[in-house]
C-alpha cells in the first residue's frame, strides 16, 4: 500500500510517518533522506545531485524521480509513504508515472488538516531542555520552576531558529502556494483523504488507521 501524507510544516507528517514504519512496516521515502544516501553512496544520481546541489542550483525533478524509482525498486513489495515528494502537479504526475511502471498506485493521499493560527502557536512557542532535550512551550508546557527542566534539572534551554512566528507563516505560504494545488489532482480521484491534524498524536494516528483498514 503506497500513501502521501501531505499537510503544512509542523502538521505531525514526520510522527505519523514513524508510526507507520514502527507498527506497519512500511518505508518512508523522503526526497532529503534519499539525496543524502544517494550522494553518499556515491551512485550515479547521486554524483549528478552532489553537482547540481554544489552549484547551488535546485535539484531537478527528473534527478528527484530517479532516485524516488530507485528506492522503490529497493522497497519491492513494501508499502511506501512518501514525504515531500510531489510538491507540485507535475512531480504528482511524474509519481504516477513511476508507481505505473513497477505495477504499483497510490492507495491514498492522507492530508493533515490544521489551524493555521493555532499552528504558528504551537510552532512559535516550542523550546527544548539544551541537557535533554526535554520538550516546553511557551504557553502550553513551561517547567514547573523557572528556568529549570522537569526532568534533568539543567538551566540551559535553547529554541531553534526557525521556531518563530515569521519563518513558520513564510513556510506556510509556500505550501500554500506550492503544493495546496496539488489537492484537486488527488480529489478527483477520490483518493484524497482529510484528518484532523490538530487532534491529539494517539487520534490522529487512529484516524490514519482506518483509513489504511478501510
Amino acid at each position: 500500500m503506497d500513501i502521501i501524507l501531505l499537510g503544512p510544516p509542523g502538521a505531525g507528517k514526520g510522527t505519523q510517518a514513524e508510526r507507520l514504519v514502527t507498527n506497519r512496516g512500511m518505508v518512508q521515502l523522503s526526497t532529503g533522506d534519499m539525496l543524502r544516501a544517494a550522494v553518499a553512496e556515491g551512485s550515479a544520481v547521486g554524483r549528478e545531485a552532489k553537482a547540481v546541489m554544489d552549484s547551488g542550483a535546485l535539484v531537478s525533478d527528473a534527478i528527484v524521480s530517479a532516485l524516488i524509482g530507485e528506492n522503490l525498486d529497493r522497497i519491492e513489495t513494501r508499502g511506501a509513504i512518501f514525504d515531500g515528494f510531489p510538491r507540485t502537479l507535475p512531480q504528482a504526475e511524474a509519481l504516477d508515472l513511476l508507481l505505473a511502471e513497477r505495477g504499483r498506485k497510490l492507495a491514498h493521499v492522507i492530508e493533515l488538516e490544521v489551524d493555521e493560527e493555532a499552528l504558528v502557536e504551537r510552532i512559535g512557542g516550542r523550546f527544548s531542555c539544551g541537557t535533554c532535550g526535554a520538550p516546553y512551550h511557551d504557553r502550553f508546557k513551561l517547567p514547573k520552576v523557572d528556568d529549570q527542566c522537569d526532568v534533568c534539572g539543567g538551566h540551559a534551554f535553547r529554541r531553534r531558529d526557525d521556531d518563530n512566528e515569521q519563518t513558520v507563516r513564510r513556510r506556510l505560504a509556500e505550501y500554500h502556494a506550492k503544493t495546496q494545488p496539488i489537492l484537486p489532482f488527488y480529489a478527483e480521484r477520490g483518493i484524497l483523504r482529510p484528518v484532523d491534524g490538530m487532534a491529539s498524536v494517539e487520534t490522529v494516528a487512529a484516524a490514519i488507521d482506518s483509513i489504511l483498514d478501510g
